[in-house]
């Protein structure tokens, strides 16, 4: 709901956030099959399960599950190396996630770079720390998926059918030991109230001093009946905002979201555990809001209209492609049931017609203590004293209210007996609220609840049912690629006992063999597909496992995509995985679960919460990290090779068997395909395919001659140390002096713990050690030059390069595979991705078993021995010709090109590379962070960084043709798009020129410059180096903040968390035009410039006037001033965010990024050590100055307005014509930022590294 993150003044690009102070609400719904991938192959992006067209973004930091988040994700940077699921949401900012059996495994160069565009990501995915093999399940939850398998069918995924001697005395002490209970959290609590209410209380202190309260409703959309198809989310959305109480908690830095999803709808407020200056216990506060929302809302007639307009520009500017495309799969995989006819967001015209009383029915029969679980998560001590404020708030002080008897199951013989026996009743906080509740017992509603969630029965995906499956076609002019998805849906099965945990573990194994397969056989040379994924994982919204072959191709190679995927998956069911793969995903699973274990108490209380949920709805047993791996390892010994093959081939039968009377019956095929298809030389023609086409394509895969795997050598190490010793004979490296104090060759600032050293090959190093993160590391390198480095005779270079060389892989003699799998030993990722000023290489790593050492020799290699392919330079030349052909399918994509060429005077530098631009770039400084030791650091920088070779070419690299904004006056200020689709939407960007992070403009002047006269006329000296002096005085403290580097960014940024206020405000709230409206900072590090955007959705006939509001808020903020409570609210903020980051070893990667270099002079350690007193200090006339830099005028402003629907005639596809060249390359995207998440930076190249070590940026 109103949760948006926050982009720290020191990072790329700043979106400020309403998740901590209020206003956006965010979407909140959980329409689709959500998934977490479990394994993914893929040789050019990931996806989710369904294949989604999500666009490209210019104006937001990395996108991640629709979410922005810190460029440097802190999620990401925590979560095990091995771990690598993902999860998609179709929503904005909510949560959603399957707990799979199997993710992505470590790999080497995957690529992060992607156009930024609209808000909507290339890949709209997030990835997420999955904790598999913890779960849990309440003794008198009744609301777990049911695991109920039909009568007669005995075989439920297991390795009991295995053939064995069960007369064998060891085979039987294994079977009681498997059969024997999980240990259960040895910290989490349960209870439940008299009126029914149940809690659980968990206590966890990350962050420190705060706490996660959620209130989950077990009602959702599948509980709507036909007249009420969206009436779930309604009630969220009037009860949500319509509470007083939880406004009122905005003032202690509170922030708060809800969501509706099938089976439930979620309230949750984050929380201070009280205030700084006050003892006062906030939780009760809490509870009190959450009570009111819950079940005590006032549907006011006033706040249901203004929601019921919120909701429905929310379903237009939800109903994009990509949307349309999930919908179509939910709708097949779940035909037999109401999953595929309740979506959360509900029907356009029944929204239109709902009146409160109708809206106040659903709620009273649903909304009720009994019908509820309370979740609280955080820094809490007194578990007796957080018991008696839940009784307190909503124990039974009313009337009694009985719920009707929990509905059953055809598909749940324990149902009765999980449904706990009490009487309901409905708690209050207030006697006149109690007052209000004594009527007539005769009046009072049914209530409802049931015994299992989702209450859907489903078709197993069973032998022997003997349907003729015809696959499906989605066919839509917007779709720009094939795609087909194969699901195969049965019970979940619980995870409780030592057997079901090692079950789960032989199908992690199986399955992870299948990427490193792929990549072996496919991946060096130019596949038929872009991608092949195979997810595993359980649902509880959907109350169901869902396993999900997912293939995407370019539309001429759909047929050779679905053979290889077919003939690979067969492979693997029939051959088994070798030996060597068991020893090496099972080494490397222990591994992960080991450092999983490690930081058990360094997960977030959100994170913690998230898990507990999803497995209570899934019936498992919830352990600790620690429990978990001790488990684990003790049912590791007992894995053999035959039995992971057979539980294995279980899960792939459906495929692998397609056709025979044996093989499970998938639950539905579907493919989503274009109407129209790009042929070079010809143009556009129709697309045909049939269901019998794709039949025969899977017949076919699956006829094609396989043979068993043959083991594969890999490398112990990258670097021999016989070469390790020549290298550094001949080179001679040492640390130099770093010309920050004195001759000194090592500069330690206590207060940060940063070191800052420097190479003799010219490398400056900055590291940090951090306990937050333990046997964890992440390392950047940031190659300085980018995009904007190109000439006009190199167009693109950059964005190409990095793709080519994450599409080759190979690093001296050793090939792609060998050097994938040398990471999956060492438990190492490596990622590469691109900006306007940066190149960036990402690598994560565990310091156990030389993790660290490992990820150098990887960087050594990557940086002296990098091997350019033709084969991989083709295929990265063809993913980018793809974007640029969709573009004009994307109307967020299309309305952002649009805009940035007209205020970007057509700069179209930014676009497709070649390998010759990218080696011209040079090394500047590497960044360190992480649980490591000084000796161990050290030694691992001289040996793999003291060793490479001074590059040249820096100046060249350092120097760039200048970026500039369109002259003025122009035509171009105001601009529309316009796309003819079957369904109506709109968005408009809004943007102008803005000074970069550090106060210089695109017209060379220097905000930091005219702050400082200003401060020498007031006789205060302006700082140098170090730390601010702490005053009494604030007066004279503020005034030397202005004198201060990092001001500018610190004052935009509060500037920019204000206006965002003030647009849900006056935009959502008060005028009801849209749903989707925020504000976003792009702010440079090297170049001389930024820009602001406001981006909004509405429906075509609001979005002028919307643009309009838009305006008048950005240009408002002197005709209504600032007012003391708005500056409060964005300083807690933004001080709450950086405080909670700071446990992040990635957040202090991208805080000591670029100490030491030259291209970002102004950037030292004050930047880092004065930074909380910036925010505390700044004034509103300091939020002032930095609004003055941003040019509002009407001369500087540039708008697009983009529409879509049945009548819009065909100026999109008119102004991106396939005969268009940009650098020389056809029909390449000709604007748009390569970069994912590019933490603020250098002119040359930056390793940072988090996690047990982070390494910062390195200057040649």
């Amino acid at each position: 709901m109103e949760a948006s993150s926050i982009t720290h003044p020191l990072h790329l690009n700043h979106k400020p956030s309403s998740s901590f102070n209020k206003p956006t609400y965010t979407p909140s719904l959980r329409f689709l099959p959500g998934v977490n991938k479990t394994v993914t192959l893929r040789p050019f992006h990931p996806h989710s399960r369904r294949t989604t067209l999500a666009p490209p973004t210019y104006f937001t930091t990395k996108i991640a599950g629709d979410r922005c988040v810190f460029p440097l994700d802190k999620a990401s940077g925590q979560r095990p190396l091995l771990d690598q699921c993902t999860r998609f949401s179709c929503f904005h900012h909510g949560r959603r996630k399957r707990f799979p059996i199997c993710k992505s495994t470590p790999g080497a160069f995957s690529d992060k770079s992607i156009f930024r565009l609209s808000k909507h990501g290339v890949d709209n995915v997030y990835g997420k720390r999955v904790r598999v093999l913890c779960g849990a399940v309440g003794p008198d939850e009744p609301h777990a998926a049911s695991t109920a398998w039909p009568e007669g069918v005995l075989e439920q995924q297991s390795s009991d059918n295995f053939m064995v001697d069960s007369e064998n005395s060891e085979w039987r002490e294994l079977q009681g030991f498997l059969g024997a209970q999980l240990p259960s959290h040895p910290k989490l609590v349960r209870g439940q109230l008299e009126n029914g209410l149940r809690y659980l209380i968990l206590p966890n202190k990350v962050p420190q001093n705060r706490f996660e309260a959620h209130m989950e409703i077990h009602a959702g959309s599948i509980d709507e009946e036909d007249d009420e198809q969206g009436i779930a989310h309604m009630i969220e959305h009037v009860a949500f905002l319509g509470s007083k109480k939880r406004e009122k908690l905005l003032r202690t830095g509170a922030r708060s979201n809800a969501y509706t999803d099938f089976h439930h709808t979620v309230f949750h407020i984050h929380s201070l555990t009280s205030m700084q200056d006050s003892d006062e216990d906030l939780l009760p506060s809490v509870l009190d809001a959450l009570n009111e929302i819950a079940f005590y809302p006032k549907f006011v007639t006033s706040r249901v209209e203004k929601e019921r307009r919120a909701i429905l520009s929310e379903l237009q500017m939800m109903n994009t492609i990509e949307y349309r495309v999930d919908c179509q799969l939910l709708q097949h995989l779940h035909s037999e049931n109401k999953l595929s006819k309740r979506f959360p967001i509900g029907l356009e015209d029944q929204i239109k017609k709902w009146d409160a009383e109708k809206i106040r029915q659903f709620h009273e029969r649903w909304y009720f203590p009994a019908n509820a679980t309370l979740y609280i998560v955080g820094d809490i001590d007194n578990i007796a004293k957080t018991i008696s404020h839940i009784k307190a708030v909503f124990g039974p002080k009313h009337v009694d209210e009985t719920p009707v008897a929990p509905k059953t199951s055809a598909f749940s013989a324990m149902a009765n007996f999980l449904v706990p026996k009490f009487t309901g009743g409905i708690s209050t906080d207030s006697l006149n609220d109690k007052a209000s509740l004594l009527v007539n017992q005769s009046k009072l509603p049914k209530k409802e609840r049931h015994a299992v969630r989702p209450p859907v029965e489903h078709n197993w995906s069973l032998p022997g049912r003997h349907e003729d499956l015809t696959p499906q076609i989605f066919q839509h002019e917007l779709l720009q690629n094939f795609s087909i998805n194969m699901f195969c849906k049965i019970p979940v099965n619980k995870v409780q006992t030592f057997g079901d945990l090692r079950n789960v573990l032989m199908k992690r194994i199986f399955l992870s063999a299948l990427h490193f397969r792929i990549n072996s056989r496919y991946k060096s040379s130019s596949p038929p597909f872009t991608s092949i994924e195979l997810d595993h994982s359980d649902s509880g919204r959907e109350g169901c496992t869902v396993t999900t072959l997912t293939v995407t191709a370019e539309p001429q190679s759909w047929q050779g995509a679905i053979k290889v995927a077919t003939q690979e998956v067969r492979r693997l069911k029939e051959f088994g995985v070798t030996k060597g793969e068991l020893a090496r995903y099972l080494d490397a699973l222990l591994k992960d679960s080991e450092q999983l274990a490690t930081m058990c108490d360094n997960i977030s209380s959100v994170d913690n919460l998230d898990f507990v949920m999803e497995s209570d709805a899934l019936g498992h047993m919830v352990m600790d990290h620690k429990q978990s791996f001790e488990s684990l390892i003790s049912v590791a010994g007992t894995i053999t090779l035959e039995e992971v093959n057979f539980i294995g081939a279980q899960v792939l039968e459906y495929i692998s068997d397609f056709g025979k009377p044996s093989a499970p019956v998938p639950a539905a095929i579907v493919a989503c395909v274009p109407k129209k298809v790009h042929v070079d030389g010809v143009g556009e023609i129709d697309f045909k395919i049939s269901p019998s086409e794709i039949t025969a394509a899977i017949e076919e895969g699956l006829k094609q001659p396989i043979e068993p795997e043959a083991e594969f050598e890999v490398p112990k190490e990258l670097i021999t140390s016989t070469e390790l010793d020549d290298l550094k004979l001949q080179l001679k490296p040492s640390f130099i002096s770093t010309g920050l104090d004195s001759n000194a060759t090592k500069v330690y600032d206590k207060e940060t713990g940063i070191t800052q050293c420097r190479l003799s090959n010219g490398i400056s190093i900055n590291y940090k050690t951090s306990k937050t993160e333990k046997c964890g590391g992440v390392m950047r390198l940031i190659v300085g030059g980018g995009r904007a480095a190109e000439t006009p005779e190199t167009k693109g270079a950059v964005v190409l390069g990095v793709r080519t060389l994450s599409e080759g892989g190979r690093v001296g003699n050793y090939t792609r595979e060998q050097v994938e799998l040398f990471c999956v030993n060492h438990l190492v990722n490596c990622s590469l991705e691109s900006t306007e000023e940066f190149i960036c290489m990402e690598f994560r790593f565990t310091t156990r078993d030389n993790g660290m050492r490992a990820a150098f020799q990887l960087l050594h290699m990557v940086l002296e021995h990098s091997v350019w392919l033709e084969d991989a330079f083709d295929r990265a030349r063809q993913l980018y010709l793809s974007y640029y052909r969709s573009i004009p399918k994307s109307l967020e994509r299309s309305t952002a090109h649009k805009l940035m060429i007209a205020m970007l005077d057509e700069d179209e530098r930014f676009v497709e590379p070649t390998p010759y631009s990218l080696q011209n770039l040079t090394l500047q400084t590497v960044s360190i962070v992480g649980d490591f030791s000084e000796e161990d650091i050290e030694s691992c920088v001289m040996d793999y960084l003291g060793t490479i070779r001074a590059s040249r070419g820096a100046d060249r690299a350092l120097s760039y043709h200048p970026i500039i904004f369109r002259p003025s006056p122009h035509d171009l200020h105001f601009q529309q798009v316009f796309l003819k689709d079957t369904d109506e939407r709109a968005c408009a960007y809004i943007a102008g020129p803005a000074p970069n992070r550090w106060g210089y403009a695109v017209d060379g002047t220097d905000f930091l410059e005219s702050i400082s006269k200003v401060s020498a006329n007031n006789d205060i000296q302006p700082e140098t180096e170090g730390q601010l002096v702490k005053s009494d005085n604030i007066d004279f403290h503020m005034q030397r903040s202005r004198n201060h580097p990092l001001f500018f960014a610190i004052a935009v940024g509060l500037l920019a968390e204000i206006i965002n206020s003030r647009l849900f405000t006056e935009v959502r709230d008060s005028q009801g035009l849209t749903y989707d409206v925020s504000c976003e900072l792009n702010l440079f590090d090297r170049l001389n410039l930024g820009w602001y955007v406001i981006s909004v959705t509405s429906t075509p006939s609001k979005i002028h006037r919307a643009v309009d509001a838009c305006k008048n808020v950005l240009r408002g903020l002197h005709s209504k001033k600032i007012a003391d409570h708005e500056l409060d609210r964005a300083k807690r903020t933004l001080l709450m965010k950086h405080e909670t980051e700071t446990k992040s070893n990635a957040y202090w990667l991208g805080l000591i990024a670029h100490l030491q270099a030259a291209s970002v002079h102004r950037k030292d350690i004050s930047c880092i050590k004065d930074l909380t007193m910036l925010y505390e200090t700044a004034t509103i006339e300091d939020v002032y100055l930095a609004y003055e830099q941003l040019k509002i005028d009407d001369q500087s402003l540039y708008c697009c307005i983009g529409i879509a629907g049945a009548q819009a005639n065909d100026e999109v596809s008119d102004s991106l014509q396939e005969d268009e060249y940009v650098g020389g390359l056809h029909g390449v995207l000709p604007v748009g930022r390569g970069s994912h998440a590019v933490p603020s930076g250098d002119v040359s190249n930056d390793v940072f590294i988090t996690g047990s070590c982070v390494c910062n940026e390195f200057v040649f």
